[in-house]
């Protein structure tokens, strides 16, 4: 579930892809919403099983030990999940490649000149954020550029913690101040868009600035917001493929899928290094 004042398109997406390929084949997707932290979560998935009115399962937001997996595999229920969860399980899952997205901003970043390179990353208990946020040491590691821990900052996926982030970033003395923010979110990015902006900095010659995910409207941005287009209709497709061969108990040799994101340049990123 969403905040009501959230609105989600890559969620939106998503459904839409696996609601169209279902139906081409004769079946509905009904919606649940995932209560997380609520004890009788799983529960309720066994409620709907038990109640014999599904065939199958399709797993969203999955997290590093997820319970709604652990129960799926012990009750061998035919499912596949949308992301990845303890690295031990065997599961089928469709997930998108976080890492490499954030390494190709980081190239890119690195080719445009800067060196002092921050990240606006999630709460360590995001299995995605952490994903991500790999792809930023993966990339800067080899490149030989130092990583201040004040560069490395958490919050939640909204645009307030977005702004809140980059003020605090962009407040550091000028010797340390990161010319380069890279936030895990195109959501996180809108806010330290405006805080930059706020404070003064031109984005895209003051400050580089990038999102993740490619949602609609942030190339009408001023500037237009670098970002990471993730394939969100084909991961809905394949999860459709991979959830009839479980219900109709077929193996697949590949249940393991992981797409890769594509890098897409804007002009929030692409001035040169203004130190």
């Amino acid at each position: 579930p969403e905040p009501p004042d959230v609105y989600n398109p890559i969620l939106e997406k998503f459904l839409q892809s696996i609601i169209e390929a279902a139906e081409a084949l004769g079946h509905h997707i009904l919606a649940f919403s995932w209560q997380q932290k609520s004890d009788l979560a799983v529960e309720e998935y066994r409620d709907l099983i038990q109640s014999g009115q599904i065939d199958g399962l399709i797993l969203s937001s999955v997290e590093f030990n997820d319970p709604r997996v652990a129960y799926l595999m012990d009750l061998n229920f035919p499912f596949v999940a949308f992301g990845r969860a303890h690295p031990e399980w065997d599961f089928a899952y469709v997930d998108i490649d976080g890492s490499d997205g954030i390494q190709q901003v980081a190239r890119h970043l690195l080719q445009q000149g800067h060196q002092r390179i921050a990240i606006l990353a999630w709460p360590e208990t995001s299995r995605t954020g952490e994903d991500r946020l790999r792809g930023y040491y993966e990339a800067l590691r080899p490149a030989n550029v130092s990583i201040e821990p004040e560069w490395v900052i958490r919050g939640e996926n909204t645009i307030p913690a977005g702004y809140k982030m980059a003020e605090q970033l962009l407040q550091i003395t000028p010797a340390k101040r990161p010319t380069a923010l890279i936030c895990l979110s195109d959501t996180m990015a809108i806010g330290a868009m405006n805080a930059a902006q706020n404070m003064g900095f031109i984005v895209g010659q003051d400050v580089a600035i990038s999102g993740f995910d490619d949602v609609p409207l942030i190339q009408y941005m001023r500037p237009p917001l670098t970002t990471v287009r993730q394939p969100i209709w084909e991961a809905g497709q394949r999860i459709i493929e991979l959830l009839f061969q479980a219900m109709a108990g077929e193996s697949s040799l590949e249940c393991h899928i992981l797409l890769k994101p594509k890098l897409i340049i804007r002009q929030s990123t692409e001035g040169t290094v203004n130190e």
